[in-house]
């Protein structure tokens, strides 16, 4: 049996952490392809499935889930209290972060 020399999946993959590296961003913080990377997103997927997709449909059409996704991860990213960050929005703790940082780089 023959097989491709690059499966359609490596593929992505190599694109999916070469634009990640254009951008200067960091793929993980665990170790590459580990569990707990998945665990996080499987977590973070099945929460979006049960508090706006199935608790908020029926949807009639892919603008509606669209425009539903965008509200979600706005309030996801700004106004979600997160235990981890004190129970504050993971914004308001970026911000306050670069705002030490800079405060110590002056200093």
């Amino acid at each position: 049996m023959l097989r491709r020399l690059v499966e359609p999946a490596q593929y992505l993959s190599i694109k999916y952490t070469e634009r990640l590296a254009d951008e200067g961003a960091v793929t993980s913080v665990g170790s590459k392809g580990g569990s707990y990377d998945n665990a996080l997103a499987e977590t973070v997927n099945g929460l979006y499935k049960a508090e706006l997709i199935r608790a908020q449909g029926p949807w009639r059409t892919a603008d509606q889930v669209e425009l539903a996704t965008a509200g979600r991860v706005a309030w996801w990213n700004a106004e979600r209290l997160h235990g981890a960050c004190g129970d504050i929005p993971p914004a308001e703790f970026e911000a306050a972060y670069h705002h030490r940082l800079k405060a110590s780089e002056a200093a």
